[in-house]
C-alpha cells in the first residue's frame, strides 16, 4: 500500500480556518442544546455579560474589570469547546470533498445483451440503473459499482483504496466486484450495474464519513448522561451558596455575600467542561481513524463496538495462513495408481478456477505430463463447489467406448456421505491418509469416482509470521480469538496449534458460523467477524462487528457494517485496535477531567467565598495572590486545557495491548494523577503572570 485513502496532517490551515469560523456559528442555542454540560457554560456566559453591561451602568456587584475579565473567558471556553468539534467534523468534511473529488463524470457503454460482441450505446453514466449492463474497455473508468459477468481484466482501484498495484477482476468468484471510478487498465469486462445513481459505494462512503451526521453511540449517550448528572448536581450546590453566603453575613454581621460572578466561575470549574468539550471530537476523530486504515465504517456505534469487543472470529485461509493453497502430493488408495488419481483429480478440477482448483491441474501435469481434455466434446458437467456441500466434481456422459464417471473432489466427511449415499463404503485406509495428512498441519481433500475412493490430495498452507504474536496481544487484552476453517478437525486442530488461536470452529457451514456467533452473544459477549461471500452475510448480519471485504458479493457489503477497502482479513485486528483506541482515549480523557476539578477545588472554593468565611483561607494551598486572580486564573485554567486537549483527541492515546484491569491502574495513574498534579501546577503559573502583568 503506498497510500491511504484519504490523509490529512493534524491541523491543516483551511480546516483550522473553517474550524474558527464554525466555533462562532455553534454559538446559536440551538447548537448549544445538543451539549447540555457546555449548554450550561454558555447560559453562564450569557448572564455574566448582563451582568458586564449593568455593572457599566454603575450597579455592578462586583468590579467591571474582573466581570469584563470572566465573562470573555467563559466564552472562550464555550468556543475553544466548538472549535475542538468544529476541526473534527472540517477534517471528515475534508475526507469527503476529497471523496467526491475521484466521482468522474463518465460515458457508459450500455449493452443491450449481456454478450461481448453486442451493439451497444453510448449513455450517460448517471442514467445506468440496476441491472443494466455496459462493457468497459481498457483506459475507460467503471460507470458504476457491479459485478463482472464476462471477461478477465486487470483494474486500478488506487482512487478508492490507495493501493497503486492493479488488481484482477473476473467473473465468478471472490473477484467479481467492481466498483465505479475505478479505470479498467487491460482488456476489457461485461459488468452488470448492481446500484442505482446515488447509491453507489463511493456515495455511501462520502455520506459515512461526513461528520456532521454522526450519532452518538450508546456509550457516549451514557456518558453524556453521567456528566449531565454531575452537572445538574454542581447547579443545585451552587444555587444553594447564594443563600447560606447571605445569611451567614446577615447574621455575623460582617463580610460579603459571594457575587453570583463568582458563583458562575464556581460552577463553569466545578462542572466536567474538559470532557464535556472534548466528547463530540473523540467521537468524530475515531471515525476518521478508522478511514485512515481503509475501513468504512457505517456508525460511530460500530466503531465503539470494535473497541468493546471480546471475541474475534477469523477465518483461517488468508487471514491466519497465507491462503495460497497449493496442491503437493497424491496420495492414492489400494487399486488405484497415482496416476490414475492424478487424472481423476484433473478431471474434476478442469472448471475449478481457485488457486487450489488450478495448482491441482498444474500438479498433476507436471507429474504425470496430463494435458487438458475437450470438455466439451467430452459432454462434461462440472458441479460447483458450495458451502452445503463441500464438494464439487464433474459428471461425464459414456463417449468413445469409455464409460460414464461421476468424480468428486472435497472434504472427507462430505465424500464419505456422498459415498454412503451411493451404497459404497468408505475404506479405512483413506480415513489413516486424511488424520496423517491432517497431523501435518495441510488440508486433505478426498477424490472418489462413483462409489470407488481413489485416494486423497494433499494441500498445503502457511501461516503467517508474526499472527501468533499478534494473537498473544489480543489475549493479554482479554479477546479470545476463534479460528474459522472449512477443513476437518485434526487439520483445523494442527493450524490452530501452530498459529496461538484459542479456538476453533472446523468443517464450518453458514448455518454453524451462525449458531456460533448466538451462542457467545448470549454469554454477553460482543463478537466481530469478516466476510466476502454470500453465505457469510447470515452471520456478518448476526455479529456485532462484521467487516466486509470490498472485493466481497453485494450481500456481503449490505449485511456487514464496516467495509475494509483493502479486502484483507488481517484488518479485523487493527480495526478493534481502533475502537479500543477511541474508548482509552475517551476514558482517559473523562479521568483527567473529572481529577481536574478535584484541584480546582482548593483554587476557586476558598477564593470564592474567604469574604464571607475567613477561615477558608487555610484552604489556600497554592498561596494565589488574591482571591479575584485565584477565580480568574481557575476559570482561564479551564478553558485553555480543552484547546490544549485538543490534539490528544483527534489523535487518540496511544494504542497498548494490555487487560483492562491494567489499563485502569494505567489511566488512574497518568491521567487521575495527571489530571490533579497539572491543574496545581497551571493555575499557579496563571496567577503568577496575572500579578506580574497587574492584572488582577
Amino acid at each position: 500500500m503506498t497510500s491511504k485513502t484519504v490523509s490529512f496532517a493534524l491541523f491543516e490551515r483551511e480546516i483550522v480556518g473553517q474550524a474558527v469560523v464554525d466555533s462562532f456559528r455553534k454559538l446559536s442555542p440551538a447548537q448549544q442544546m445538543k451539549n447540555p454540560v457546555m449548554f450550561v457554560v454558555w447560559v453562564g456566559s450569557v448572564l455574566t455579560t448582563a451582568l458586564f453591561f449593568q455593572a457599566l451602568f454603575g450597579q455592578g456587584e462586583a468590579p467591571t474589570g474582573f466581570i469584563l475579565a470572566i465573562t470573555l473567558w467563559l466564552w472562550f471556553t464555550v468556543l475553544f469547546a466548538n472549535f475542538a468539534e468544529a476541526v473534527a467534523e472540517g477534517r471528515s468534511r475534508a475526507q469527503a470533498a476529497a471523496m467526491r473529488g475521484m466521482k468522474k463524470a463518465v460515458w457508459a457503454k450500455k449493452l443491450h445483451e449481456p454478450r461481448y460482441g453486442a451493439k451497444w450505446q453510448l449513455v450517460e453514466g448517471e442514467e445506468l440503473r440496476k441491472d443494466m449492463v455496459v462493457l468497459v474497455e481498457a483506459g475507460e473508468f467503471i460507470p458504476g459499482d457491479g459485478t463482472v459477468i464476462e471477461g478477465v481484466a486487470s483494474v486500478d482501484e488506487s482512487a478508492i483504496t490507495g493501493e497503486s498495484a492493479p488488481v484482477i477482476r473476473e467473473s465468478g468468484g471472490d473477484f467479481s466486484a467492481v466498483t465505479g471510478g475505478t479505470r479498467v487498465l487491460s482488456d476489457w469486462l461485461v459488468v452488470r450495474i448492481t446500484t442505482n445513481p446515488g447509491e453507489t459505494f463511493l456515495d455511501r462512503m462520502i455520506a459515512m464519513v461526513e461528520g456532521a451526521k454522526r450519532q452518538k453511540t450508546p456509550n457516549e449517550i451514557a456518558l453524556t448522561i453521567l456528566l449531565v448528572a454531575m452537572t445538574l448536581i454542581f447547579l443545585f450546590v451552587i444555587v444553594t451558596l447564594l443563600p447560606f453566603s447571605l445569611y451567614s453575613v446577615a447574621t455575623a454581621g460582617a463580610g460579603q455575600p459571594v457575587s453570583i460572578t463568582v458563583l458562575v466561575a464556581l460552577l463553569v470549574c466545578l462542572i466536567p467542561t474538559t470532557i464535556g468539550g472534548l466528547l463530540s471530537a473523540i467521537g468524530v476523530a475515531g471515525m476518521g481513524r478508522m478511514l485512515q486504515k481503509n475501513v468504512i465504517a457505517t456508525s460511530g456505534r460500530a466503531v465503539e463496538a470494535a473497541g468493546d469487543v471480546d471475541v474475534l472470529l477469523l477465518d483461517k485461509t488468508g487471514t491466519i495462513t497465507l491462503g495460497n493453497r497449493q496442491a503437493s502430493n497424491f496420495l492414492h488408495a489400494s487399486g488405484v495408481t497415482e496416476a490414475e488419481l492424478a487424472d481423476a483429480a484433473q478431471l474434476a478440477s478442469l472448471a475449478d478456477e481457485t488457486p487450489e482448483g488450478r495448482s491441482i491441474v498444474v500438479l498433476a501435469k507436471e507429474k504425470f505430463g496430463l494435458r487438458e481434455r475437450n470438455i466439451h466434446e467430452m459432454g462434461a458437467t462440472f458441479i460447483p463447489f458450495s458451502a452445503q456441500t463441500r464438494m464439487s466434481g464433474v459428471n461425464v456422459p459414456a463417449h468413445d467406448g469409455a464409460a460414464a464417471r461421476q468424480i468428486r473432489k472435497g472434504a472427507a466427511d462430505a465424500i464419505r456421505n456422498h459415498i454412503l449415499s451411493l451404497g459404497g463404503q468408505f475404506p479405512p485406509e483413506v480415513n489413516m491418509i486424511v488424520d496423517n495428512v491432517s497431523r501435518r498441519g495441510s488440508t486433505p481433500l478426498v477424490v472418489a469416482d462413483g462409489t470407488k475412493v481413489m485416494g486423497v490430495i494433499e494441500l498445503k498452507d502457511v501461516v503467517k509470521g508474526g499472527i501468533k504474536e499478534r494473537f498473544a496481544e489480543l489475549r493479554r487484552m482479554g479477546i479470545k480469538t476463534i479460528m474459522i476453517t472449512g477443513d476437518n478437525r485434526l487439520t483445523a486442530a494442527a493450524i490452530a496449534a501452530e498459529a496461538g488461536v484459542d479456538d476453533f470452529l472446523a468443517e464450518a457451514t453458514p448455518e454453524a458460523k451462525l449458531k456460533l456467533i448466538r451462542e457467545h452473544q448470549a454469554q454477553g459477549r460482543l463478537v466481530a467477524m469478516t466476510g466476502d461471500g454470500t453465505n457469510d452475510a447470515p452471520a456478518l448480519a448476526q455479529a456485532d462487528v462484521a467487516v466486509a471485504m470490498n472485493t466481497g458479493t453485494q450481500a456481503a457489503k449490505e449485511a456487514g457494517n464496516m467495509v475494509d477497502l483493502d479486502s484483507n482479513p488481517t484488518k479485523l485486528i487493527e480495526i478493534v485496535e481502533t475502537g479500543k483506541q477511541m474508548l482509552m482515549t475517551r476514558g482517559s480523557l473523562t479521568t483527567f477531567s473529572i481529577a481536574n476539578d478535584v484541584a480546582k477545588y482548593f483554587a476557586i472554593i476558598p477564593a470564592a467565598f474567604a469574604t464571607t468565611y475567613p477561615a477558608l483561607g487555610a484552604l489556600n494551598v497554592m498561596h494565589l495572590a488574591t482571591s479575584s486572580s485565584a477565580i480568574l486564573s481557575a476559570v482561564i485554567f479551564n478553558a485553555l486545557i480543552i484547546i490544549a486537549l485538543v490534539p490528544l483527541a483527534l489523535k487518540g492515546v496511544k494504542y497498548r495491548a494490555i487487560g483492562a484491569n491494567v489499563l485502569l491502574r494505567n489511566n488512574l495513574l497518568a491521567y487521575g494523577l495527571g489530571g490533579i498534579v497539572v491543574p496545581f501546577i497551571g493555575i499557579k503559573l496563571i496567577d503568577m503572570l496575572l500579578v506580574g502583568l497587574h492584572l488582577a
